[in-house]
């Protein structure tokens, strides 16, 4: 026989589950120093032009 179950606290567990998914998150995103934030764009930045470098122009034809 199946286990029976609160419906209304598996929802609560669910969306529980779902705000600390969401928190943790965002303590990750919005958590760092302005050093770490600095040193993220500048590497961001760096990726962006070296792969903007070489990017082959197209010629028509």
């Amino acid at each position: 026989m199946a286990e029976i179950i609160n419906l209304n606290r598996a929802r609560k567990a669910r969306a529980r589950a779902e705000k600390a998914a969401e928190a943790d998150a965002n303590r990750h995103r919005f958590g760092r120093t302005n050093a770490q934030k600095a040193a993220e764009a500048q590497d961001r930045d760096r990726a962006e032009r070296t792969l903007d470098g070489a990017r082959r122009d197209e010629t028509p034809e």
